[in-house]
């Protein structure tokens, strides 16, 4: 017997596998699987390094500080995987399939995503100039996610507004700074 989905549910399936098809264009699916490989860590651990190594002592103390929230960021959305157990979209959606292979074994929320904006948040609190390299990068790692079938939608919106919460608590708590009001 089939299941039966609510309109929401039906709708993120449509969206899952009409983005996973785009990821069937050879270009298309190699770059998103570049972004995302990127976005395992391998640019943000540069872009830390790079801050680090210019920027004097503000450079390391944004390194510093990015890399405590990435650190929060991880054992946040950890927890939450283990909690939310959400399949992913290749495993529950029929017509998506994963491009790449997943990193662990469930959805919710996209890790990648959270530590993206997370990071990005971050770097442009103490290095505005950043954000017509960052942004674009991190709404591409956010895609990546969908096209690749790993996440759902709203695995990588849940994801950016963690990442957000995050990054902001963390500049309050740091800077007195808020990014949410």
């Amino acid at each position: 017997m089939k299941a039966v989905l609510t309109p929401r549910a039906a709708l993120e399936q449509r969206l899952c596998l009409t983005a996973n098809r785009w990821g069937t264009r050879r270009a298309i699916g190699r770059f998103f699987a570049i972004v995302s490989r990127l976005g395992d860590g391998v640019f943000w651990y540069a872009l830390m390094g790079v801050i680090a190594a210019l920027g004097g002592w503000r450079g390391l103390q944004a390194a510093a500080h990015m890399a405590l929230t990435g650190l929060a960021a991880l054992g946040l959305y950890r927890l939450l995987k283990r909690w939310t157990r959400r399949p992913r979209p290749f495993r529950a959606c029929p017509g998506v399939i994963a491009h790449i292979p997943p990193l662990d074994e469930f959805s919710f929320p996209s890790g990648h995503t959270l530590q993206a904006v997370g990071f990005t948040l971050v770097a442009l609190a103490y290095y505005p100039m950043l954000a017509p390299l960052l942004v674009p990068f991190t709404l591409l790692v956010a895609a990546s996610r969908v096209v690749l079938g790993l996440h759902y939608p709203s695995d990588v919106l849940a994801a950016g507004a963690i990442g957000t919460a995050l990054a902001s608590l963390s500049l309050f708590a740091i800077n007195g700074v808020t990014l949410l009001g």
